[in-house]
């Protein structure tokens, strides 16, 4: 049922996840708690029986710290890249590293990337 509304909704709930995570992650500590992120879900309209939020909690916090952050969540919904998208990724992430250090500091990002 989850993913079901995800694939109607999906990159519009994501999008929208990933703003309110942000916004209460007070301590910036990139974790939410159970009880936050239940809280997100409903502020969202993805309300589900508690059997089925206990299922998904335990796929999300798969490091069994009783927390989860957005990285495992949008792993847990989207699973692993396909090849095509992992490509594309290393050519971007190629282009960002032109000093071929292995690492692309902020500012080198800003001169190839505008957000606008």
């Amino acid at each position: 049922l989850f993913r079901e509304t995800l694939s109607k909704r999906g990159v519009q709930i994501l999008t929208g996840l990933g703003k309110y995570f942000r916004q209460i992650d007070k301590n910036r500590n990139g974790f939410l708690s159970q009880a936050a992120f239940k809280e997100a879900l409903k502020v969202f309209h993805l309300e589900m029986p508690e059997e089925d939020f206990e299922s998904l909690w335990l796929t999300l916090d798969d490091s069994k710290s009783d927390k989860v952050d957005y990285g495992e969540f949008t792993h847990a919904i989207f699973g692993e890249m396909n090849e095509y998208r992992k490509a594309f990724v290393r050519k971007a992430y190629m282009k960002l590293d032109f000093n071929k250090t292995g690492s692309v500091p902020k500012v080198d990002v800003r001169k190839c990337y505008c957000a606008k």
